[in-house]
């Protein structure tokens, strides 16, 4: 097996930057995810912009340039592409790209609080020069927010580390934690939902196609993956993956594959509208709820991908396309969603607060 393709998300919710390579931090890949968009309520309170809830956000499509030098930032240039059949009603005179430093200089940025899923941190505003922009596209206020060095803890439990208690912080240990663990780090996360890494199999997603009528053929960013691997022989064979070794030309990169990714109607929007999709484009939940349903901890949602984290020895190690991938270990029986975002299993006990804010726990 090997690597076909890698994703990164520069900001949140909009559509990603396919690259060639990437380079593993503790955070998962250098710069996903770094960036996010609040939706500024009327109260002043901020509202997280997921692609669930703002399926809008998918109009948004992204491209990266990586700092070539010590005084370079490099660029993140997005577009804005109207939906189908439609001009940019009362927005002509908006541009249709912006271009956002890839790392910014955050001398003098205010600092403002987010929280997902409970999990709050420290980002800085951006700035008019960039709100503004999105404001106009989205038709309603948002702020563009960088995360700096700042992270988010991970709430879903973990096999090798469980979670840390209140008040612990990042390098806090527990009396459980085991020893043969000590490579692992206690991440911290970017503004990504779960984990660090999402992973999912090139050939789970044409066995998925083939239960879309017609020659539809799924696109594989709905699902908001970091790395494709193609070459499995068997369709949802990486439900029992524990662990993939990827083969670098520096040395091998040990991802530990701990969670399912459960799935929510996200995947069903029309990338073309940043609508729910009518057509084909919405059939892709409903087809995976016959079987697909396969995690007690997430019974009501199917699933598709592996949730994954890195270990300290491969910071800084670059993955890239056509690098050979082993599954180094297996799982007898499929792993059992913990707890993450409050993470509930029937959808009539959740609390208006919680609705708000459910649909990220899927996709990352």
């Amino acid at each position: 097996m090997k690597i076909s393709q890698i994703y990164q998300y520069p900001i949140k919710a909009l559509r990603p930057t396919s690259n060639s390579t990437a380079t593993i931090t503790a955070q998962g890949f250098k710069y996903d995810r770094r960036y996010m968009l609040l939706h500024v309520q009327p109260d002043g309170s901020f509202k997280n912009v997921h692609v669930a809830n703002y399926p809008e956000a998918t109009l948004f499509t992204t491209s990266m340039t990586e700092p070539a030098g010590e005084d370079d930032r490099g660029t993140i240039t997005v577009t804005y592409n109207p939906p189908k059949g439609e001009e940019l009603k009362g927005k002509p005179d908006a541009p249709a790209t912006l271009t956002i430093p890839l790392v910014p200089d955050m001398t003098g940025l205010k600092q403002l609080e987010v929280i997902m899923h409970q999990s709050p941190t420290r980002a800085y505003e951006m700035g008019s020069e960039y709100s503004a922009w999105f404001s106009k596209h989205f038709g309603f206020e948002v702020i563009l927010a960088y995360l700096g060095p700042h992270g988010r803890e991970v709430l879903m439990s973990r096999p090798e580390r469980p979670r840390r208690e209140k008040g612990q912080g990042s390098n806090a240990t527990t009396a459980s934690s085991s020893t043969q663990h000590a490579d692992v780090p206690d991440p911290e996360l970017t503004f990504a939902d779960c984990a660090a890494y999402l992973v999912v199999s090139a050939t789970s997603l044409d066995e998925l196609s083939s239960r879309i009528p017609g020659d539809y053929n799924v696109d594989v960013t709905k699902f908001r993956p970091n790395l494709i691997v193609e070459g499995c022989a068997l369709p949802w064979d990486e439900d029992f993956w524990g662990e993939m070794t990827i083969a670098t030309d520096s040395s091998p990169v040990t991802m530990s594959l701990e969670q399912n990714c459960a799935r929510c109607p996200s995947i069903n929007i029309d990338y073309s509208t940043g609508a729910p999709g009518k057509g084909l484009d919405g059939q892709v939940l409903k087809s995976m709820q016959r079987d697909r349903r396969v995690d007690r901890g997430a019974k009501w949602n199917p699933v598709f991908g592996r949730y994954g984290f890195t270990t300290k020895s491969d910071i800084g190690k670059m993955v890239k396309i056509g690098d050979e991938v082993q599954v180094t270990r297996r799982i007898e029986e499929r792993t059992r969603f913990g707890e993450c975002c409050s993470l509930v299993t029937n959808p009539t006990q959740l609390t208006t607060t919680m609705i708000a804010d459910w649909p990220g726990i899927y996709g990352n």
